[in-house]
Protein backbone atom coordinates (compact mmCIF):
# COMPACT_ATOMS: atom_id res chain seq x y z
CA UNK A 1 0.00 0.00 0.00
CA UNK A 2 1.33 3.33 -0.93
CA UNK A 3 2.42 5.87 1.56
CA UNK A 4 -0.16 8.97 1.62
CA UNK A 5 0.60 12.45 1.86
CA UNK A 6 0.14 14.52 5.05
CA UNK A 7 -1.82 17.65 4.12
CA UNK A 8 -1.92 20.25 6.74
CA UNK A 9 -4.21 23.56 6.37
CA UNK A 10 -3.94 25.78 8.82
CA UNK A 11 -5.82 28.64 9.84
CA UNK A 12 -3.16 31.29 10.78
CA UNK A 13 -5.27 34.35 11.86
CA UNK A 14 -7.56 32.39 14.42
CA UNK A 15 -4.39 33.13 17.06
CA UNK A 16 -3.85 36.47 16.17
CA UNK A 17 -7.70 37.41 16.91
CA UNK A 18 -8.57 34.58 19.28
CA UNK A 19 -7.50 33.90 22.85
CA UNK A 20 -6.96 30.12 22.94
CA UNK A 21 -8.98 28.64 25.60
CA UNK A 22 -9.15 24.54 24.96
CA UNK A 23 -8.99 22.43 21.72
CA UNK A 24 -10.19 19.43 20.21
CA UNK A 25 -9.88 17.05 17.41
CA UNK A 26 -13.64 16.38 15.67
CA UNK A 27 -13.93 14.07 12.23
CA UNK A 28 -15.76 15.64 9.58
CA UNK A 29 -19.07 14.33 7.41
CA UNK A 30 -18.39 14.53 4.00
CA UNK A 31 -19.95 13.84 0.78
CA UNK A 32 -18.38 12.39 -2.79
CA UNK A 33 -15.30 14.19 -3.73
CA UNK A 34 -14.50 16.50 -0.90
CA UNK A 35 -12.45 14.06 0.26
CA UNK A 36 -9.77 14.02 -2.51
CA UNK A 37 -9.55 17.59 -2.88
CA UNK A 38 -8.81 17.97 0.63
CA UNK A 39 -5.84 15.41 0.05
CA UNK A 40 -5.05 18.04 -2.91
CA UNK A 41 -4.74 20.67 -0.42
CA UNK A 42 -7.53 22.51 -1.99
CA UNK A 43 -9.27 23.63 1.40
CA UNK A 44 -9.42 26.80 3.17
CA UNK A 45 -10.56 27.73 6.68
CA UNK A 46 -9.57 31.24 6.93
CA UNK A 47 -13.23 32.44 7.56
CA UNK A 48 -14.64 29.70 8.84
CA UNK A 49 -16.52 29.40 12.34
CA UNK A 50 -18.02 26.53 14.09
CA UNK A 51 -22.02 26.78 15.16
CA UNK A 52 -24.64 24.70 16.95
CA UNK A 53 -28.01 23.27 15.16
CA UNK A 54 -30.20 20.71 16.63
CA UNK A 55 -27.15 19.56 19.48
CA UNK A 56 -25.20 19.11 16.20
CA UNK A 57 -21.53 21.16 15.72
CA UNK A 58 -21.43 22.37 11.87
CA UNK A 59 -18.68 23.89 10.59
CA UNK A 60 -19.44 26.75 8.77
CA UNK A 61 -17.66 28.88 5.83
CA UNK A 62 -15.80 26.33 5.24
CA UNK A 63 -14.41 26.33 1.51
CA UNK A 64 -13.76 23.19 -0.38
CA UNK A 65 -12.79 23.86 -4.21
CA UNK A 66 -14.21 21.27 -6.57
CA UNK A 67 -12.16 18.25 -7.21
CA UNK A 68 -10.48 18.59 -10.32
CA UNK A 69 -10.96 15.00 -11.85
CA UNK A 70 -14.77 14.91 -10.91
CA UNK A 71 -17.83 14.80 -13.47
CA UNK A 72 -20.15 16.83 -13.59
CA UNK A 73 -21.51 15.24 -9.82
CA UNK A 74 -19.06 17.85 -8.01
CA UNK A 75 -20.17 19.01 -4.29
CA UNK A 76 -20.53 22.48 -3.07
CA UNK A 77 -17.68 24.13 -2.25
CA UNK A 78 -19.29 26.45 0.84
CA UNK A 79 -21.92 24.15 2.54
CA UNK A 80 -22.09 23.36 6.48
CA UNK A 81 -20.07 20.76 7.19
CA UNK A 82 -20.83 18.23 10.49
CA UNK A 83 -18.30 17.68 12.71
CA UNK A 84 -17.80 14.55 14.61
CA UNK A 85 -17.04 14.97 18.71
CA UNK A 86 -18.56 12.44 21.54
CA UNK A 87 -21.76 13.54 23.08
CA UNK A 88 -20.01 14.75 26.25
CA UNK A 89 -17.84 16.84 24.59
CA UNK A 90 -20.17 18.31 22.56
CA UNK A 91 -22.90 18.94 25.69
CA UNK A 92 -19.48 21.12 27.37
CA UNK A 93 -18.81 23.01 24.30
CA UNK A 94 -22.93 23.85 23.48
CA UNK A 95 -23.00 24.80 27.20
CA UNK A 96 -19.59 27.06 27.15
CA UNK A 97 -20.55 28.84 23.93
CA UNK A 98 -24.12 29.66 25.33
CA UNK A 99 -23.54 30.65 29.25
CA UNK A 100 -19.59 32.28 28.82
CA UNK A 101 -20.11 33.28 25.48
CA UNK A 102 -17.10 31.59 23.89
CA UNK A 103 -16.78 31.43 19.94
CA UNK A 104 -15.26 27.93 18.37
CA UNK A 105 -13.25 28.60 15.57
CA UNK A 106 -11.04 25.82 13.16
CA UNK A 107 -7.54 25.84 14.11
CA UNK A 108 -6.35 23.09 11.72
CA UNK A 109 -7.57 20.76 8.96
CA UNK A 110 -5.61 17.62 8.27
CA UNK A 111 -5.48 14.22 7.24
CA UNK A 112 -4.38 11.15 9.61
CA UNK A 113 -2.20 8.57 9.26
CA UNK A 114 -5.34 6.63 7.96
CA UNK A 115 -6.19 8.80 5.35
CA UNK A 116 -9.47 10.44 7.10
CA UNK A 117 -9.69 14.23 7.08
CA UNK A 118 -9.39 15.73 10.62
CA UNK A 119 -10.13 18.60 12.54
CA UNK A 120 -8.93 20.44 15.37
CA UNK A 121 -10.91 23.19 16.63
CA UNK A 122 -11.00 25.77 19.73
CA UNK A 123 -13.01 27.16 22.60
CA UNK A 124 -11.56 30.55 22.27
CA UNK A 125 -12.56 34.50 23.49
CA UNK A 126 -12.30 37.22 21.26
CA UNK A 127 -9.21 39.69 21.82
CA UNK A 128 -9.32 43.10 22.73
CA UNK A 129 -7.69 45.36 20.54
CA UNK A 130 -4.97 46.11 22.92
CA UNK A 131 -4.61 42.13 23.02
CA UNK A 132 -3.73 42.05 19.49
CA UNK A 133 -1.23 45.43 19.67
CA UNK A 134 0.45 43.07 22.48
CA UNK A 135 0.88 40.53 20.26
CA UNK A 136 2.80 42.38 17.26
CA UNK A 137 4.70 43.72 20.02
CA UNK A 138 5.92 40.78 21.24
CA UNK A 139 6.16 39.26 17.48
CA UNK A 140 8.34 42.21 16.82
CA UNK A 141 10.58 41.73 19.76
CA UNK A 142 11.10 38.35 19.59
CA UNK A 143 12.23 39.00 15.92
CA UNK A 144 14.94 41.52 16.73
CA UNK A 145 15.96 39.52 19.71
CA UNK A 146 16.78 36.48 17.37
CA UNK A 147 18.38 38.81 15.11
CA UNK A 148 20.55 40.49 17.47
CA UNK A 149 21.46 36.87 18.44
CA UNK A 150 22.46 35.78 15.07
CA UNK A 151 24.53 38.78 14.09
CA UNK A 152 26.43 37.85 17.44
CA UNK A 153 27.31 34.38 16.97
CA UNK A 154 28.57 35.14 13.54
Amino acid sequence: MAQQQQVQIKNRKARFEYEILDQYTAGIVLRGTEIKAIREGKASIAESFCEFANGELFVINMTIQEYSHASHFSHNPKTERKLLLNRSELKKLEKEVKNSGLTIVPLLLFTNDKGLAKMTIALCRGKKQYDKRETLKERDSKRNLSRIKKAFNN
